[in-house]
């Protein structure tokens, strides 16, 4: 599970939270309807019609996240390479490990907000939460396991089985049960309540420098950042995009999915929401501070056919230190330490 433009508004967060009614309950499986009660300034998640979130889904989501058993070694889950105090990313690794030691070749993506998002992955090759699942559970450089295995492993298990029949209304594990699981949790890992958003309420004061870098942020001539990290709930506007790191590709990101030359060297646009947090930066985690970050895009962006236009007109050198330091103290008010410290994403003991 790797390396995820809505209107923003004055009023409080509201945190994502599961209610239990027993006069409510899911027609089909009898589970409990988990509610999502969104920040303000977030659309509403769009929820597949054949997976309702449950509480009891989310429960076994969760549980299966951090799952070794869904691994060919028994001994790594999803949660060995997405930490929470690092915003769900592989904490200053450039490249994870797998079970069998290999290293890929790109960054573990940070986990939040990913219920809004369409394509995963850095080139964007699953469609859909339910689907991005199986991709690192399956790859040999990864978690490397069998799918047959997996569910032969948690059928034969003391404990889910009864798991899987609260959630589903059958006993009977299957991947796409797992895949479904494991997305009704992700849907949950909901980040809307930095400092950025707290002062969008009126509920926090930005400092001079902080006001200067949001300044920069949006300005066109400066460091044109909105265009792709749309100021709004997700710093983001999910595209594919060239961002100017290569001018010959060693990995082709998008092309490789899509097959189209015009692709070549797109990845996705990630969020800036807590990215204090999620260094090493870029696909290939080739730059290690959020300095590298502003000074590529001030002096090293390459050019190449499928370079992203907004990027084409941008003056090397238009940057000065002070711009860049400013920057870097925006950036760093997008941090959700509410977020990052929330006990409903962590592993139980």
């Amino acid at each position: 599970m790797k390396k995820v433009l809505f209107g923003l508004s004055v009023a409080a967060v509201i945190y994502v939270g599961c209610k239990k009614d027993p006069a409510l309950t899911d027609q089909v499986t009898g589970a409990t309807p988990y509610t999502i009660n969104y920040p303000k300034g977030f659309a509403p998640m769009p929820i597949p019609a054949d997976n309702p979130m449950t509480v009891e889904g989310v429960a076994l989501g969760k549980r299966l996240f951090f799952e070794p058993l869904l691994s060919g070694n028994n001994k790594m889950s999803c949660g060995t390479c997405h930490h929470q105090e690092a915003a769900f990313v592989d904490a200053n690794k450039q490249f994870s490990e797998g079970i069998n030691g290999d290293k890929g070749t790109r960054n573990a993506m940070p986990l939040f907000n990913l219920g809004w998002a369409k394509k995963f992955f850095w080139d964007g090759g699953a469609i859909g939460l339910e689907n991005q699942v199986i991709g690192p559970i399956t790859n040999p450089v990864e978690m490397h396991e069998d799918l047959n295995v997996a569910v032969a492993e948690l059928q034969a298990h003391p404990e889910y089985p009864a798991l899987f029949q609260k959630a589903f209304g059958t006993a009977k594990v299957s991947t796409a049960l797992i895949m479904k699981a494991v997305a009704q949790f992700e849907r949950t890992l909901i980040s809307g309540n930095s400092k950025f958003d707290k002062w969008q309420r009126g509920q926090a004061s930005m400092t001079v420098q902080e006001l200067r870098g949001y300044e920069i942020f949006t300005d066109m001539e400066k460091g044109d950042c909105n265009h792709c990290h749309v100021v709004s709930s997700q710093f983001t506007d999910y595209e594919l995009r060239n961002n100017g790191l290569d001018s010959v590709f060693t990995d082709e990101g998008a092309e490789k999915i899509t097959l189209n030359p015009l692709d070549r060297g797109k990845f996705k646009t990630p969020s800036l929401r807590n990215i204090e947090l999620t260094a090493p930066y870029m696909h290939d985690g080739r730059l290690q501070t959020l300095e590298d970050v502003l000074e590529h895009y001030n002096t090293g962006i390459k050019k190449s056919p499928t370079l992203d236009p907004n990027l084409q007109h941008l003056a090397a050198g238009r940057l000065s230190q002070q711009d860049k330091d400013d920057l870097i103290a925006f950036l760093k008010t997008l941090t959700d330490q509410d977020f990052i410290n929330d006990p409903r994403f962590r592993q139980e003991k």
